[in-house]
């Protein structure tokens, strides 16, 4: 059985740990009757082995639990 990866591109937000940030993600889709356009926002707990700082623009990849509320991975950052 292969797993799917999802990769997804947030902002960093705050580091409440050393080895955790917590990710900003955007995603746009619209609604299908009316076409309307909206954003949503969600934010998810990133494990941190690159050492990020406040407002970078990171790519994150799901991975196994890392703890409680950590199932995403810091895979590179995007200035």
């Amino acid at each position: 059985m292969i797993k799917k990866v999802r990769t997804l591109i947030g902002i960093v937000i705050s580091k409440p740990g050393q080895k955790t940030a917590k990710v900003l993600v955007e995603t746009t889709s619209s609604y299908p009757k009316y076409k309307k356009v909206f954003i949503r926002r969600k934010k998810y707990l990133v494990d941190d082995e690159k050492n990020v700082q406040i407002g970078d623009k990171v790519v994150i990849v799901s991975t196994r639990p890392i703890s409680k509320l950590k199932n995403f991975k810091v895979q590179e950052v995007v200035k």
